[in-house]
C-alpha cells in the first residue's frame, strides 16, 4: 500500500526519493510514514510497499542523515549508491569547498568528499535521486570540469533477484528439514501402524528429540529472517507481520520444548508437542514469500522495458573524429552520430542527414516518422534507414524518456482515495490481531475441552499466523504499479496516480478543438474545377499568387501545391485587396482569388458552385473562389481537418456513457457544424482562453465531474481547473505541470483508452481489497475456533500459514492480470 500526507510546498523545500529495505506489510508502511512525518523538517511523506520507496518533502536545511537515522531507529534501512568523479581545474582548498557545496546542494546527496591531491570526489547519494550527468553538470556550473571514474549503482532488479534466490534457497532448506518432522508427527496420525513402528524403533523421547533438533534448525536457519525482524519490532512495541510469524512459531516451538524437557510441570493430558506446526508455518510462509517476490518482480516490468530503451554508449563527434563514450559523459551540445538501425541515445535536433525514425515507444504508432535537418528527435527511438547527425539538447534526467520513467514511477507510488480505509484498518490491525490471539488463548483455556492448554495454544497460534496483513498492504499498490505500467505501454502516462480514480468518476469529457479534435493547422480540403481546367495547372497558378501572402489560408494552399511537387512561377503586379482577396499576373495570365463578394464585385457568376458552397457551409468551411483569365475556374476550401481517430474516439466515449462537449474559440457556426459532424453533445463556442475555466465550471454544474482534454500548450488553466486534465500531444509539447494524465500520441482514441484502463485498474483494486478484507474477516474467527462448538472444525496453524501465504500470492497474481489489458 501507499500512504500519503502532504502539505503546501515552497521554494525552501526539497523532495527526495528514499529507498527503504525491510518493509513487509501494511503496518510497516504506517510505521515508516509516521516516523518520517515525526522527523523535524519533514513536511510530507508518501510510502509505497510495492516499490519499496518513499517520496519525502523536507526543508532544504534538513540533513538527509536525519532521515536515514529515523529509518534505522524504526527498524528499517535505506540504500545508497557511490560515485567517483575525476575533477580538473582545482588549485586550492577553497576549490575543494566550492565543489563539495555544489554537490551537497543536489537533492538526495548524503555526503561529498573532495580530494585536492587526487583531484577526485567521492559522492554518496540515496539510490534513484541523482545520476552521474547531474553531478558532472553541478561541478561544471561551479566552474570546474568533471568526468565519471566509476559508479557503484545498486540495481533494483539485481537486488530483487538476489532476494528471490535467497528465499528460494531458504525455502529449500526449510522444506528439507521440515519433511522429516512432518512425517514423524503427522504420519503417526495418518498412516496405519506407523505410530506403533515409531514407538518401537525410536521411542517417544528420541522421536521428539529429532523433531526438536530439526525444528530448531528451521527456526534459527531459514526462519531467522522472521525472528531477526519480528522480535525487535515486538520489543519496540511496534509489531508487524514478521512479529506475528515469530510469535506464532516460537509459541508452538517453546511449548513443545517445555513438553520435551519439563513435561512434568504441565497438567495431565496437555503433554503434546507441536514442533511440526512451528516448522511447517515457517516453510509455508517462506514458500508464499518466494512466490510473492517472484510475482512482485513482474509488476515493475513496464519500467524495466522503458529502461531497456536507454542505450549505454553514444558515438560522439569530437575534435574532428568520432569516439564511443559512455552515455553519462555526453554533454549538451555534443554532436552524436546515429547509424541506421541504432537507437537515438538522447534528445536532440537533427544537424544533418535524413531518415525515418520509429517513435512507437512514445506514441504507439507503428509508422516511422520522417526526420530531416532541424527536426527534433527523442532518445530511445529507433533510427530506421538513414544516417543522422544529432546535436544533443537534453541529457540525464532531463530527457523525455527519463521524464516518462519518472512520471510512471511517481504514478506507481501514488496513494488513491480508496486507500483511506486501508490506512485506518492497518493502523490498528496487528495489535488487534495480537489482542484477538490473547483472547482466543484465554477463552479456550477457560472454556475449552481437555486438554484445554493444547487447544488454547494451537488456536491462538492459528489466529496469529492467518492474520498477517500482507494481502492488505499489497492490494492497492500492486494494481497501481501494473495498471500504470500497462497504460504507459499504451502511450497513456498517469502523471498523478490519483487520476486513476478521479478519471473513473468522470461524467463529461470536454475537448479543445484546435490541435485536439483537429490537426491544428489549416490544410487544403476541397478543390473543385469548372470544365476546361486541369487540377494541377489551376492549383499551381493559384498557389503562385498566394505564395506572397502570409495569411494561414494562403500558406495552406501553397503547402498543398508543394506537396504535389508543383512548380510555382513568380507573380507580377501582385495586389492585395483587404478583406476580399488577391490578384496577380502569372505567366501572362490574370489570376484572381478571394471570397464570394470579391468575385461578385468583379462580375463573376458563382451559380456553378452553388450546391458545393452550401455543402461546405454545412461542414463549417468558408469557400474561396478563383478566376483565371476572366473565367471562373475553381472553388477552394481550406480548413483545419478532423484527426483520423476523432470520430471513433467520440463514439467510444458515448459507448462509455459519457457526455462529450467541445470548447473552442471558433465562431459558433463553424463550431456547431463540426459538432454535428462528430456527434458532440454540447458546444461552448467563441470562448477566449481565459473563458475556458468558466465553461468547465458550467459543465460541471450541469453534469458533474469533468475531464478536459487539451493540446497541452495553451490550455494550462483549463487543464488545472478540470477534475482530471488530459494533455494530448506528440510527446514533446505536453503540459506536464498542468495535466494529471499525458497522452503521448496525437490520437484522441487514447482518451477512451485512458478511461478504460482507469476503470479496469480500479476494478482490480476493489477485487484485491475485497479479497484481503474478506479473507481476514472470515478466517480469523475460524482460526479462533468459532466453528468448533457446532461442527467440531478447527483450523490448524499449518493450514493457516498456507492460507495466509496464498492470500498475498493471489492479490499479486490478480493485479498482474492488468498486464494483459487490451483496448
Amino acid at each position: 500500500m501507499t500512504s500519503t500526507h502532504t502539505s503546501p510546498t515552497s521554494a525552501d523545500q526539497q523532495q527526495v526519493q528514499l529507498p527503504i529495505s525491510g518493509m513487509s506489510c501494511a503496518s510497516c508502511v504506517r510505521r515508516v510514514e509516521q516516523a518520517l512525518l515525526n522527523t523535524p523538517g519533514v513536511t510530507a511523506a508518501n510510502v509505497n510497499l510495492a516499490s519499496e520507496k518513499a517520496e519525502v518533502s523536507l526543508t532544504t536545511d534538513t540533513s538527509l542523515t536525519v532521515l536515514t537515522d529515523t529509518l534505522t531507529k524504526a527498524g528499517y534501512s535505506t540504500r545508497s549508491e557511490q560515485f567517483e568523479l575525476s575533477i580538473i581545474g582545482m588549485s586550492c582548498a577553497s576549490c575543494v569547498g566550492r565543489v563539495e557545496k555544489a554537490l551537497q546542494r543536489l537533492p538526495g546527496v548524503l555526503s561529498a568528499s573532495v580530494n585536492l591531491a587526487a583531484e577526485s570526489a567521492q559522492v554518496s547519494a540515496l539510490v534513484g535521486n541523482v545520476d552521474q550527468a547531474q553531478l558532472v553538470a553541478a561541478i561544471k556550473k561551479a566552474g570546474y570540469q568533471a568526468k565519471p571514474v566509476s559508479a557503484q549503482r545498486e540495481d533494483d532488479n539485481a537486488r530483487r533477484e538476489l532476494e528471490q534466490q535467497s528465499l528460494k534457497r531458504d525455502f529449500g532448506w526449510s522444506l528439507a528439514l521440515t519433511l522429516p518432522v512432518f512425517i514423524l508427527e503427522m504420519g503417526a496420525h495418518i498412516i496405519p501402524g506407523m505410530a506403533q513402528w515409531i514407538e518401537e524403533i525410536l521411542g517417544q523421547t528420541l522421536n521428539w528429540g529429532i523433531q526438536f533438533v530439526l525444528t530448531t534448525l528451521v527456526l534459527l536457519g531459514p526462519g531467522r529472517r522472521f525472528l531477526r525482524l519480528g522480535i525487535p519490532a515486538l520489543l519496540r512495541a511496534t509489531p508487524d507481520m514478521n512479529s506475528l510469524v515469530a510469535l506464532g512459531s516460537l509459541s508452538a516451538w517453546g511449548f513443545s520444548v517445555v513438553v520435551l524437557f519439563a513435561g512434568h510441570i504441565l497438567p495431565v493430558g496437555t503433554q503434546h508437542v507441536y514442533f511440526e506446526a512451528a516448522a511447517v508455518i515457517v516453510t509455508l510462509i517462506l514458500l508464499g514469500r518466494f512466490l510473492e517476490a517472484r510475482a512482485k518482480g513482474r509488476t515493475g516490468e513496464a519500467i524495466q522495458r522503458l529502461l531497456s530503451l536507454q542505450v549505454n554508449t553514444a558515438r560522439v563527434q569530437r575534435n574532428g573524429s568520432s569516439q564511443e563514450v559512455p552515455l553519462n559523459e555526453v554533454l549538451v551540445g555534443d554532436c552524436l552520430l546515429v547509424r541506421p538501425g541504432e537507437r537515438i541515445p538522447l534528445d536532440g535536433t537533427v544537424q544533418s542527414g535524413s531518415s525515418y525514425v520509429d517513435e512507437s515507444m512514445l506514441t504507439g504508432e507503428p509508422i516511422p516518422v520522417e526526420k530531416k535537418q532541424g527536426d527534433e528527435v527523442v532518445g530511445g527511438t529507433i533510427n530506421k534507414n538513414g544516417a543522422l547527425s544529432v546535436t544533443t539538447t537534453k541529457i540525464g534526467k532531463d530527457t523525455l524518456l527519463a521524464q516518462i520513467i519518472r512520471m510512471v514511477e511517481q504514478a506507481q507510488g501514488a496513494k488513491l482515495p480508496i486507500q483511506a480505509l486501508v490506512d485506518k484498518v492497518t493502523a490498528v490491525f496487528v495489535p488487534l490481531v495480537m489482542a484477538t490471539a490473547a483472547l482466543t488463548f484465554a477463552l479456550w483455556l477457560w472454556l475449552g475441552p481437555t486438554p484445554a492448554l493444547g487447544f488454547a495454544l494451537i488456536n491462538a497460534v492459528a489466529v496469529l499466523i492467518i492474520a498477517c496483513p500482507c494481502a492488505m498492504g499489497l492490494a492497492t499498490p500492486t494494481s497501481i504499479m501494473v495498471g500504470t505500467g500497462r497504460a504507459a505501454e499504451l502511450g497513456v502516462l498517469f502523471r498523478k496516480g490519483q487520476a486513476l480514480q478521479t478519471l473513473r468518476d468522470t461524467k463529461v469529457v470536454a475537448l479543445d478543438k484546435t490541435g485536439t479534435l483537429t490537426k491544428g493547422q489549416p490544410e487544403l480540403t476541397d478543390l473543385q474545377l469548372t470544365p476546361g481546367f486541369a487540377e494541377d495547372d489551376a492549383l499551381a497558378l493559384i498557389a503562385a499568387v498566394e505564395q506572397h501572402s502570409e495569411h494561414p489560408i494562403a500558406e495552406a494552399i501553397v503547402a498543398a501545391a508543394k506537396e504535389r511537387k508543383l512548380t510555382l512561377a513568380s507573380p507580377e503586379d501582385f495586389q492585395s485587396h483587404s478583406g476580399l482577396g488577391v490578384s496577380a499576373l502569372v505567366d501572362g495570365q490574370t489570376i484572381e482569388v478571394g471570397a464570394d463578394r470579391y468575385l461578385g464585385q468583379l462580375g463573376y457568376s458563382l451559380a456553378a458552385f452553388g450546391d458545393t458552397a452550401q455543402q461546405l457551409a454545412k461542414e463549417g468551411k468558408s469557400p474561396l473562389y478563383a478566376a483565371i483569365d476572366g473565367k471562373l475556374a475553381a472553388i477552394i476550401a481550406v480548413a483545419d481537418p478532423i484527426k483520423e481517430g476523432t470520430p471513433d474516439a467520440i463514439k467510444a466515449l458515448h459507448d462509455l456513457g459519457l457526455k462529450v462537449a467541445m470548447i473552442t474559440g471558433d465562431n459558433r457556426h463553424t463550431a456547431e457544424a463540426i459538432a454535428r459532424q462528430l456527434g458532440i453533445d454540447e458546444v461552448e463556442a467563441e470562448v477566449m482562453p481565459d473563458g475556458k475555466v468558466a465553461a468547465l465550471q458550467r459543465l460541471r454544474k450541469l453534469h458533474g465531474s469533468v475531464a478536459f482534454v487539451g493540446d497541452g500548450i495553451n490550455d494550462a488553466p483549463a487543464l488545472a481547473e478540470a477534475d482530471v486534465g488530459l494533455a494530448i500531444g506528440t510527446g514533446t509539447d505536453i503540459a506536464i505541470e498542468a495535466a494529471e494524465v499525458v497522452l503521448m500520441g496525437g490520437d484522441l482514441r487514447a482518451v477512451p483508452n485512458a478511461l478504460a484502463i482507469s476503470q479496469a485498474t480500479l476494478s482490480n483494486i476493489r477485487q484485491n481489497l475485497f479479497w484481503a478484507f474478506a479473507y481476514n474477516a472470515c478466517l480469523i474467527p475460524v482460526a479462533a475456533g468459532v466453528l468448533y462448538p457446532l461442527y467440531g472444525i478447527l483450523l490448524s496453524p499449518m493450514l493457516a500459514a498456507g492460507a495466509m501465504a496464498m492470500s498475498s500470492v493471489f492479490v499479486v497474481a490478480n493485479a498482474l492480470r492488468l498486464k494483459r489489458f487490451k483496448v
